[in-house]
């Protein structure tokens, strides 16, 4: 058990019941179009082959306790909320978050953020604890979860010790949300939790 953040294909972003999330799609594409802009409607099909960065799945593990006191010294707060602050993440650039009232997996509403301004937000963060390019990129099956949980982190410390090494569940959240905008960007699909 425990939440998830993963990658959403097709089926499950324009589906109906339990798993669907067709509301939101209509929600979304009405504020896109409401705003002038194109609606989201090219989501890929989900597809998982192991180590093809073609899915996303990690753990929300470490407390984020630290990695809030980060974003705190080094963003402003519309930021933090940026970053933060959502439920889907769309590879849609968006100016201003989007609120629909439809009930999510954590909240009675959806917030939906744009993946261009999370990433820009994450990479400024990640050079801020200069995270290391040893980091897992493809995040399939957990991948960024158990590097930094089983070790993996911390042997590369050893050799690249810096400031994200002094507290790996910060570096970690880092990671997720770097790891996670720039996969929505490139497969172009909607990211939540679950």
């Amino acid at each position: 058990m425990g939440i998830y953040l993963v990658d959403v294909g097709a089926e499950q972003w324009f589906g109906e019941g339990e798993e669907g999330r067709a509301e939101i799609a209509a929600g979304l594409n009405a504020e896109l179009v409401r705003r002038g802009l194109s609606p989201y409607e090219s989501v890929p099909a989900a597809e998982f082959v192991r180590g093809s960065g073609r899915s996303f799945e990690e753990k929300l593990v470490p407390s984020m306790d630290r990695f809030t006191e980060l974003c705190e010294a080094h963003l402003l707060d519309e930021d933090t909320e940026t970053l933060c602050g959502w439920q889907v993440l769309v590879p849609v650039s968006l100016d201003e978050k989007i609120e629909l009232p439809v009930e999510s997996s954590y909240s009675d509403t959806t917030v939906i953020a744009g993946a261009p301004q999370v990433l820009a937000i994450a990479e400024k963060l990640a050079a801020e604890i200069e995270l290391p390019p040893g980091v897992p990129e493809m995040c399939d099956n957990l991948d960024l979860t158990n590097w930094f949980l089983d070790g993996a982190a911390e042997e590369l410390s050893a050799t690249a010790p810096g400031p994200w090494s002094e507290y790996p569940d910060v570096s970690f959240y880092v990671a997720l949300y770097l790891r996670a905008a720039q996969h929505s960007l490139r497969r172009g699909c909607p990211m939540v939790y679950s």
